[in-house]
C-alpha cells in the first residue's frame, strides 16, 4: 500500500484565472499593464472557450502577440488540443517562436499543471532534403550555371557563384540539426536552395530511403505533439483546402497579420502556366528515357498561342488557338504522366515523382483554364523585362473556400493593427467568409449556432498620436500622373528631408519612383540616402537604424516590414495614394462584380486596398511611447478627393495640417531637438 503524500494537487488549467497568467507574462517581459492588451486577452479567452469567431484590431504598441498567446496556451491545456497560430511573414513567425513563446512559457509554467510546448511548422521546401543531396533527384540546372553569380538577394544582381552556394549548403547539411533554411547564418539564393530541397509534390514520402532521417518529417512529428503550432497563412490554407494532413487537428486558429490573409490565400490557390515550366518538364522526361516529342510540340504550340494573345484579363472564351493549345497540352500531359509511371527504374524514384508531379500540375491547370469556375479570373501576361509570356487563373474570392474548409470546423481569431478600415469590420469579415453582420460584444455570441457569426473589437493603441505626430498632406502639389514623380513633388520631398536632416523613410508605389527620387535628393543634399535593391534589406534597415541622418527609399516591402523606433525615424513620406493598378485583372473583376450587385466597386476594392497600405505605411512612424515625427503624404487627393475622408480614417489619428510652412518648421524643430 502506498503512503499518502502531503503534496498539493496542481490546479487544472481551467481553474487558473487568465489575469494570473497575464500578470506573470507581462512581468516576465518587464512591461506594465495595458488596458487594450487586457481587453484583447479577455475577449480572445472568451472566444476560444466559447467557440466564437473574433476580429480584433490592436494598434501598434498594444502587445497583441502576448494578448492572444497567453489565452492560447491556456486553452490548449484546458482542451487538450493544439492551437494554431498563423502569420503572413517569416519575420513574425521567427519572433513568436524564438522570442515571444520561450519567455511566455517560462513565465506561466509555474502557474500551470505542466509546461506548455510549441513548434514552428513550415512547408517541405523550407527544409534540406537528404535524399536529394545524396543524388536521389535529377539536377535541374546546367553544369555551366554553377559558375554564374547568384546573389542571396536577387536585387543585388550578383555575388557569390551558384556552385559555391551549393557547396556551402552541402557542407551545412552535414552539421545542421534542423535542416531549416532560416537557421542558415549566411543566406543563399532561391536557385541554390532549390538544388538541395524538394516541394511537397516532389517528395516520394515514406518510400524514401532516408524517410526516418527527414528534416521535414521530423518537424511535422514534433508539431503533432505540441500545444501551440506556429505556421503561415499559405500553408494552412493549402492544407485545409486539399486535406494534406500537414497541420495537426485543431479547434482554434489565430490569424495574426490578418489584413494580409486573403491576399496570401489567393496567391496560394492561383495557378500559372509558363513555357519555361513546360520545357523543364520535357527535359526531365527525356532524362528518364521517355520520348516527349508530342508533349514538346504541344508546349511549343502553347508558347506561340500565348504570344499571339492580348495582354491582360480574358473576358469570355479564350482565343481559339490558345484554347485548342491548352486542350492538346492537357491530353499530352496525361499521356506522359502514364508513360512516366515506371520509367527510369528503382534508382529514379525521386526523378520520376518530380516529373509526374509537374505533369499532374500541368494537367490540372489546363483543366481549370479550359473550364474555369464561376469565380475564376483568367489573365495573360507578357513581361517586357524578360520577354516571357504566361497564363494564370485566380479566384475572384476565397471567402467560400475559407468558410467551408476552415471557419465551419474551428474557431478563428483574426487580429491586426489594420483590420477595421474606416472603423468597420464588415469588409474584413466578408473577405474571409464570415457573415457580413457582426456583434461588438463577444460574450453575446451564441456558441455553435452560426459558423458565420462573429464579434469585432477595436482595443485602440496606447500611443497619443495627436501629441506624438503630425499628418501633413501636401495639398498644393499637382495630382500624381502616370509619368512618374513630378518635379514639384521631388523638390518638395527634398525640402522635407532637408528640414528633418534625414531620418526619413520614403515610401513609393513603384521602384522607378523610388530610384528617381533618391537620385534627385542625393544630388541636392549631403545626407546618406539608401535605396531598396542596393543592398540586402537587413543591411539597409541596419544602416537606417544606426545613422540618424540616413534616409531609406523603397517600395512595398518597406510599407509593411520596417520597425524602427526612436530618433532614427522622424519622417515618413508617401509619394501617392497606393491604389491598385486599374488594369489589374483581379481588381477589375472584383470591382465589376460589386458594381453589378449595386455596390460601389471603387470604394469596396481600390479604396480598401489603398486604405490598408496607407494605414500600414503611416504606422511605420510611431512605434514607441517616446517616438515623435511626421507622416507627409505628397498626394493632394488625400485632402481634396471625396474618398479622402475614408482614407484618413484608416490612418493613425495624427494631428493634421496642409500648410507646408507649418510642416517644414515642425521638422526643423524636431531635427534640432
Amino acid at each position: 500500500m502506498t503512503a499518502a503524500t502531503d503534496q498539493p494537487t496542481a490546479p487544472a488549467a481551467g481553474d487558473i484565472p487568465l489575469s494570473t497568467l497575464m500578470d506573470a507574462a507581462v512581468a516576465a517581459i518587464g512591461g506594465s499593464a495595458r488596458p487594450g492588451q487586457q481587453a484583447m486577452a479577455g475577449a480572445v479567452d472568451v472566444a476560444m472557450s466559447g467557440g466564437r469567431h473574433l476580429l480584433v484590431q490592436a494598434g501598434t504598441g498594444t502587445g497583441k502577440s502576448l494578448a492572444y498567446l497567453v489565452p492560447a496556451l491556456r486553452h490548449a491545456l484546458v482542451s487538450g488540443r493544439p492551437v494554431v497560430v498563423s502569420t503572413a511573414t517569416i519575420a513574425l513567425q521567427t519572433q513568436i517562436v524564438r522570442k515571444d513563446l520561450p519567455r511566455l512559457v517560462e513565465a506561466v509554467a509555474p502557474h500551470l499543471p505542466r509546461t506548455p510546448t510549441f513548434a514552428l511548422l513550415k512547408g517541405r521546401a523550407n527544409y534540406l532534403c537528404k535524399h536529394k543531396i545524396a543524388g536521389g533527384y535529377p539536377v535541374d540546372i546546367d553544369p555551366g550555371a554553377l559558375f554564374a553569380e547568384s546573389s542571396a538577394d536577387p536585387a543585388r544582381g550578383g555575388g557569390e557563384r551558384l556552385g559555391d552556394q551549393v557547396r556551402r549548403l552541402r557542407e551545412w547539411a552535414e552539421e545542421t540539426d534542423s535542416g531549416d533554411r532560416d537557421s542558415l547564418e549566411d543566406a543563399v539564393s532561391d536557385r541554390a536552395w532549390r538544388q538541395v530541397s524538394v516541394t511537397g509534390t516532389q517528395c516520394i514520402g515514406n518510400s524514401c530511403p532516408m524517410f526516418e532521417d527527414c528534416f521535414a518529417e521530423r518537424s511535422r512529428e514534433i508539431a503533432r505533439e505540441v500545444d501551440i503550432v506556429v505556421t503561415n497563412h499559405a500553408l494552412l490554407a493549402i492544407d485545409a483546402f486539399d486535406n494534406h494532413g500537414i497541420i495537426p487537428e485543431h479547434d482554434v486558429v489565430v490569424f495574426d497579420e490578418a489584413h494580409d490573409l486573403t491576399t496570401r490565400v489567393t496567391s496560394a490557390v492561383t495557378d500559372i502556366l509558363t513555357p519555361g515550366m513546360l520545357r523543364g518538364t520535357v527535359r526531365d522526361l527525356r532524362g528518364l528515357g521517355v520520348g516527349a516529342t508530342a508533349l514538346d510540340d504541344a508546349s511549343e504550340e502553347l508558347r506561340e498561342a500565348l504570344e499571339l494573345s492580348p495582354d491582360g484579363r480574358v473576358i469570355g472564351d479564350l482565343p481559339q488557338r490558345l484554347g485548342d493549345a491548352l486542350v492538346q497540352l492537357r491530353v499530352e500531359a496525361r499521356t506522359a504522366h502514364s508513360e512516366a509511371k515506371d520509367a527510369g527504374g528503382e534508382s529514379s524514384a525521386g526523378a520520376r515523382k518530380t516529373v509526374r508531379a509537374n505533369l499532374q500540375e500541368i494537367f490540372d491547370v489546363c483543366e481549370r483554364l479550359t473550364a474555369p469556375g464561376e469565380d475564376d479570373v483568367v489573365s495573360i501576361s507578357h513581361s517586357q523585362a524578360t520577354g516571357r509570356s504566361s497564363i494564370q487563373v485566380a479566384p475572384l474570392s476565397v471567402a467560400g473556400a475559407m468558410r467551408g474548409a476552415i471557419l465551419e470546423e474551428r474557431t478563428a481569431v483574426l487580429t491586426s493593427a489594420t483590420l477595421a478600415l474606416g472603423g468597420r469590420f464588415e469588409p474584413a469579415a466578408g473577405e474571409v467568409g464570415l457573415g457580413r453582420q457582426g456583434r461588438v460584444d463577444v460574450e453575446e455570441l451564441p456558441r455553435g449556432e452560426d459558423s458565420g457569426a462573429w464579434a469585432g473589437l477595436d482595443v485602440g493603441s496606447p500611443f497619443e498620436y495627436r501629441r506624438q505626430g503630425i499628418l501633413y498632406t501636401a495639398s498644393h502639389l499637382p495630382q500624381p500622373g502616370r509619368d512618374g514623380p513630378s518635379s514639384a513633388m521631388l523638390d518638395h520631398l527634398t525640402e522635407l528631408v532637408e528640414a528633418a536632416r534625414g531620418g526619413a523613410l520614403c515610401l513609393f508605389s513603384s521602384r522607378r519612383g523610388a530610384e528617381l527620387a533618391a537620385e534627385h535628393v542625393r544630388a541636392r543634399l549631403d545626407l546618406t540616402v539608401a535605396v531598396q535593391g542596393e543592398d540586402s534589406m537587413a543591411n539597409l534597415v541596419r544602416t537606417f537604424r544606426e545613422e540618424e541622418d540616413a534616409s531609406l527609399f523603397g517600395t512595398l516591402t518597406l510599407w509593411q516590414g520596417v520597425d524602427v523606433s526612436g530618433r532614427s525615424l522622424r519622417l515618413v513620406t508617401i509619394d501617392r495614394i497606393p491604389f491598385p493598378r486599374p488594369d489589374d485583372p483581379l481588381t477589375a473583376a472584383r470591382q465589376e462584380r460589386i458594381g453589378r450587385r449595386g455596390g460601389n466597386g471603387f470604394m469596396s476594392v481600390s479604396a480598401q486596398h489603398a486604405a490598408l497600405l496607407l494605414a500600414q505605411g503611416a504606422g511605420r512612424l510611431i512605434r514607441a511611447q517616446d517616438d515623435r515625427g511626421m507622416v507627409a503624404v505628397l498626394d493632394p487627393r488625400l485632402s481634396t478627393a471625396r474618398y479622402g475622408g475614408f482614407l484618413r480614417e484608416s490612418m493613425p489619428p495624427l494631428w493634421p495640417t496642409t500648410d507646408p510652412e507649418i510642416a517644414l518648421a515642425a521638422l526643423r524643430r524636431l531635427a534640432g531637438a
